[in-house]
């Protein structure tokens, strides 16, 4: 979100948003900047006048707001479903790491008796 923000900051004072000036802003900012993302922020943006769509998001009746809230509350959720499953994928191998040194050490406990 922040590099959204850093765009439509640019956007206010009349700056190009290119790479350069999306990634000072950041910087300012103190965000730790992931330089693929901020070169398809400003591909994304290299056609869309950022005042219209400012403009026509403003202009959306609440219902409508709603329906996008909710659109977006799903693809959060489906963003956290899948945040746990890469923690529990993570754990599981992390618990194989554990049984396989378990392992090795009882061979060695019987060499020394």
């Amino acid at each position: 979100m922040e590099y959204v923000y850093a765009a439509l900051i640019l956007n206010e004072t009349d700056e190009e948003i290119n790479e350069d000036n999306l990634t000072n802003v950041l910087d300012a900012a103190g965000v730790d900047v992931e330089e693929s993302r901020v070169k398809a922020l400003v591909a994304a943006l290299e056609d869309v006048d950022i005042d219209d769509a400012v403009s026509e998001a403003a202009a959306v009746p609440a219902a409508g707001g709603a329906a996008a809230g909710g659109a977006a509350a799903d693809e959060g959720a489906a963003d956290e479903e899948a945040d746990e499953a890469d923690e529990a994928e993570a754990e599981e191998e992390d618990d194989d790491d554990d049984e396989d040194e378990e392992a090795g050490g009882e061979g060695l406990g019987e060499l020394f008796g």
